[in-house]
């Protein structure tokens, strides 16, 4: 897999699948998935998407992985302190 596309779909995956699809096909990441579960999961969760490729070639015992499941894990639960100060700054308006 390619080192630009684990690094940069940490932080937008779906806009990183697509450019990658589009511009450079040749690097996108080999899978098994079949094709109406890419274009689901890639609308829907990416993140999940993107772990099943890391899974797929490289395995899961692979710091990738960890770092793209807490990231995944991270953001759809909260994020962080951040996260929840903006939320209950606005409940309080």
């Amino acid at each position: 897999m390619d080192f630009y596309f684990l690094l940069f779909s940490l932080f937008f995956p779906r806009i990183v699948m697509l450019v990658y699809l589009f511009l450079f096909p040749h690097l996108f990441p080999a899978n098994w998935v079949p094709q109406w579960a890419d274009i689901l999961l890639g609308v829907f969760v990416p993140r999940v998407l993107i772990l099943i490729y890391i899974y797929q070639n490289l395995g899961y015992d692979n710091i990738w992985f960890a770092a793209h499941l807490i990231v995944m894990i991270l953001a759809y639960f909260g994020g962080g302190r951040e996260t929840r100060r903006r939320r209950r700054r606005r409940r309080d308006e």
